[in-house]
């Protein structure tokens, strides 16, 4: 059992052992059939979350005019949250053998139910896998409202910089407009020039999803209550997915971007694993495996479990960290690490010496 790393730029070695090992691991891995798809699994799931979000809507229709629609919003804000884990799962091809099968339906549960571009994410998300931490390489450390590095962070002007100075404590606060800021940018992409493959399938779909969506509300809601639907759901939604993908890399060590680190170790020692049953598991989407997600991608998540006990004795072997801890302390290491690099926005009225103090 290991604890949470300190945030910080490491420079590590990349000793022909460590990089030699991975291929073992793999070869284990593969051995014990923790690669080969788990399409049951994975319908099973379909179907309790096709069903748990009919249920939303019958619950909705008989309800009618209520503020206990907002129940309502919040559950579906989860199973939307839930359903786009699934459609992360298929853009790493952990569903189907067949891409194209993986591919088709990540977009359609992606674009045509939770209402976020897919191949965005599979944009953004394929430069995270390759690059963790990295800075320049990793777009989920660029400056967004939050600064993930110092560098950015006093940068930060105005109102910027005072949410930067606080922006640890404001994190889950922040993360009620993350719904918002998902569906925003990544419909956004699908408007800009070049080549964007299945841009126009996806578009439908977009405009099917929030036609009838929104359609719904606001024709069997009075106009207040539906955009307090509205608010509720996106609310959820953002927390949700926040504070699942969060814990996963943020306050973990940082790479330069020009360093050499080999594969194995980029991944292991970015990556933060955390600790319980099947509820964290189920209610995570198997990212609380991260570190075996990252070293195997295309792993079922019925699989991650498992994999776990091999990386985390494969590491033991190397002495590479493996890092490990329980829900509330990967978010208090969250918060942490975000006020501290938020204390490079200085006050324009603070003096110079007392915050050069402060962020030691």
């Amino acid at each position: 059992m290991s604890i949470a790393a300190p945030a910080r730029t490491v420079r590590v070695a990349k000793p022909n052992d460590v990089v030699a090992s991975y291929a073992t691991l793999l070869k284990e891995v593969r051995k014990e059939g923790l690669l080969t798809r788990r399409r049951r699994f994975y319908i099973s799931v379909f179907a309790l979350l096709a069903l748990a979000m009919a249920a939303a809507w019958t619950g909705f229709a008989l309800l009618g005019d209520t503020w206990f629609q907002l129940l309502i919003a919040g559950v579906l804000g989860v199973v939307l949250t839930q359903i786009a884990f699934l459609a992360h799962e298929a853009s790493h091809r952990q569903i189907f053998a067949s891409r194209g099968a993986n591919d088709w339906s990540g977009r359609i549960l992606a674009a045509g139910v939770v209402g976020i571009s897919y191949q965005w994410w599979m944009n953004k998300h394929s430069r995270h896998h390759n690059d963790p931490n990295v800075v320049g390489k990793d777009p989920d450390i660029e400056v967004d409202t939050i600064s993930f590095l110092e560098e950015d962070a006093a940068k930060a002007k105005g109102i910027q910089a005072w949410i930067t100075r606080r922006q640890g404590y404001l994190f889950f606060p922040l993360l009620t407009f993350e719904g918002i800021n998902l569906h925003a940018r990544s419909i956004a992409t699908l408007f800009r020039p070049g080549a964007m493959k299945g841009r126009y399938v996806e578009l439908a779909l977009l405009a099917v999803r929030f036609g009838l969506y929104l359609g719904i509300l606001f024709w069997f809601l009075p106009i207040g209550m539906a955009f307090a639907f509205l608010g509720v759901q996106l609310a959820v939604f953002g927390i949700y997915m926040g504070a699942s993908f969060a814990p996963n890399h943020k306050g973990m060590p940082v790479i330069p971007k020009d360093s050499k680190l080999d594969f194995f170790q980029k991944q292991v020692l970015t990556s933060r694993n955390i600790r319980g049953g099947n509820f964290i598991n189920n209610a995570f989407g198997g990212l609380n495996f991260q570190i075996e997600h990252h070293l195997f991608p295309d792993m079922p998540r019925p699989h991650l479990r498992r994999a776990a006990v091999i990386v985390r004795e494969h590491c033991e072997r190397l002495k590479v960290p493996y890092t490990e801890v329980g829900v509330a302390a990967s978010y208090g290491a969250v918060v942490s690490y975000l006020n501290r690099v938020g204390l490079s926005a200085r006050d324009p009225f603070d003096c110079p010496m007392v915050n050069r103090y402060r962020r030691r």
